[in-house]
């Protein structure tokens, strides 16, 4: 569930990232990422096991989101390196799933875009998601969701979670992702909500 109550003492929810089967969401080789690929319904994403889906009630009314937006994830992973990525989705009455926006984070760069430093497996890390900026209204009636994995390939090129220099050998190895969202570890979504 997906709202804005404080947490409590809630479950952990975890998935397994194979990165010989990442999720894969381009339309072709030969198209370009556009508003097509924007518009393109998410459900089989959704239904993967290596997904986590939260997902608000209903709207009441009309909802804007204007300005940057961020997922904020504390997790732990079985590996010492790995990537966690976000989406933004907007879910209609009909069920049709239209993907607002998404973003990715590589754990060895959590703290510096040009430092790594890789992560203790089993330790829980803050990850910030940058979502960047759009301008969305969400209709009422509609639902809001965002969706928790480690791969959008061939968007972002898939992490193969050994820890090695990318590039430098083809091993790779399955990760257990571990998502936290209690009091502790607030995991949150922060929308740019516009007064209507």
């Amino acid at each position: 569930m997906l709202d804005t109550k404080e947490p409590n003492d809630e479950p952990i929810d975890s998935y397994v990232y194979d990165p010989n089967n990442p999720i894969t969401i381009s339309m072709g080789h030969k198209e370009l990422w556009s508003l097509a690929q924007t518009m393109k319904d998410r459900i089989s994403v959704e239904q993967r096991a290596d997904v986590l889906v939260y997902a608000t009630s209903n709207l009441e009314k009309d909802l804007e989101i204007t300005g940057p937006i961020t997922v904020t994830l504390f997790a732990a992973s079985s590996a010492r390196d790995t990537d966690f990525t976000a989406a933004l989705v907007d879910v209609f009455p009909d069920g049709y799933t239209h993907m607002i926006q998404e973003g990715i984070v590589r754990a060895r760069y959590r703290d510096s875009d040009s430092k790594a430093s890789l992560i203790e497996p089993g330790k829980i890390y803050q990850y910030t998601i940058d979502l960047w900026a759009t301008s969305y209204v969400i209709k009422q009636g509609h639902r809001i969701r965002v969706e928790i994995s480690s791969s959008n390939f061939n968007r972002w090129d898939r992490n193969p979670n050994t820890g090695h220099e990318f590039g430098m050998d083809a091993d790779t190895v399955k990760a257990t992702q571990t998502i936290y969202h209690d009091g502790q570890h607030p995991s949150h979504s922060t929308l740019p909500i516009i007064p209507r």
